[in-house]
């Protein structure tokens, strides 16, 4: 049984898995995405997913405790003043995980953990769709076009 066994220890003490997030996670803040496997990449998103939302709010308190876990002032730097402008209105998911197959070496699956906001082959799609409003058919400009000018005409015959 699996009580109370939150977070996954990869394999590793408690400094060593807490210094390899924070420096995984700083690399994810400066490059937007990383290539890990996939059980580091499920921790890292558990790991970072809260310091964005930290970031969201910009008091010296949230820098503190993000600055506690990172252990970088630039990558502190860059989530708050790039990232937290980019995803300020998103109210969470910050991350995307993409399972990229097994690594040659040892057959390990492997993953890629990106910054959702900033990968523009996703949002293109979804930011130029509009959406368009419904028009009938009726009239069309070239029924419009002597109406309104039999507006114009009448309201000359007023004055």
């Amino acid at each position: 049984m699996r009580h109370g066994k939150k977070n996954n220890h990869l394999g590793r003490k408690t400094a060593h898995r807490k210094a390899m997030l924070a420096n995984m996670a700083c690399s994810l803040i400066e490059h937007k995405r990383i290539n890990t496997t996939v059980a580091k990449a499920k921790a890292l998103k558990q790991f970072v997913e809260p310091l964005v939302t930290k970031s969201k709010e910009d008091t010296t308190h949230n820098r503190r405790i993000v600055f506690s876990r990172l252990r970088q002032k630039d990558a502190v730097t860059e989530l708050f003043r790039d990232v937290a402008v980019k995803v300020g209105d998103r109210p969470g998911g910050y991350t995307r995980i993409i399972k990229l197959g097994n690594r040659l070496g040892d057959n390990a699956d492997m993953a890629l953990i990106e910054l959702v906001d900033y990968n523009e082959t996703y949002n293109v799609g979804k930011a130029t769709k509009k959406k368009s409003t419904r028009r009938s058919r009726r009239g069309g400009a070239a029924a419009s076009a002597p109406a309104a000018a039999t507006a114009a005409a009448a309201v000359k015959e007023e004055e």
